[in-house]
């Protein structure tokens, strides 16, 4: 059964207590604010299904099933830009469009071995403004491959606004038709882009 939202904000809240009583050593990135959106993508996820995912990643370690004092304890453990779960088919990396062609090899390979399963990975507005990942969205499109990407627009990338940054009005996946392609705004209001908004912020 997916966690509530109430169940996801609890986690983030002990989360940020944690980071504010330097008790993680360590950057965290919390979501805050995307709750209903990204429960909505998870129904649809399966437990063969993959997830990749960017530094921000325990909500979806959360929906996909990680449970949570293992979660916490590898957030205090300093591995919050990194989350990977094998026996959950999670890989996260802090390295922005780090995670983009391994989702597209995962996919290729469950295509070529008719494997079950599909690959969900997400990304942040600027990231899906990167070629890196123009080329991989279009590969995956053209080559019919069983993934799906989901950005998460918080108008974010650190401090820069991502609009400014490219001087455009609408990004280019932010009304894109496509099976392959979830696109979704939100706001980052309660907490920075990263830290929990006592420590270090930025």
């Amino acid at each position: 059964m997916l966690l509530t939202k109430e169940e996801l904000i609890e986690f983030e809240n002990d989360i940020a207590d944690s980071f504010n009583s330097k008790l993680i050593r360590a950057p965290v990135h919390l979501y805050h604010g995307n709750e209903d959106e990204i429960i909505e993508v998870f129904k649809d996820v399966q437990p063969e299904d993959w997830v990749l995912c960017s530094w921000r990643s325990h909500y979806q370690c959360l929906l996909k099933g990680v449970p949570p004092e293992r979660l916490k304890a590898d957030i205090l453990d300093g591995k919050s830009m990194a989350l990977c779960y094998k026996d959950y088919n999670i890989f996260s990396s802090a390295i922005v469009g780090g995670t983009l062609p391994i989702a597209v090899g995962v996919a290729m390979d469950l295509k070529r071995n008719g494997a079950p399963g599909k690959v969900w990975v997400f990304l942040g507005d600027m990231t899906s403004e990167t070629g890196n990942a123009h080329e991989c969205i279009k590969y995956s499109i053209n080559k019919d491959l069983p993934i799906h990407f989901v950005i998460e627009d918080n108008g974010k990338s650190v401090c820069t606004n991502t609009r400014e940054t490219w001087s455009m009005n609408e990004l280019t996946y932010e009304n894109f038709d496509s099976k392959f392609v979830t696109y979704y705004k939100y706001k980052l209001d309660k907490y920075p882009h990263a830290g929990a908004g006592t420590r270090v912020s930025f």
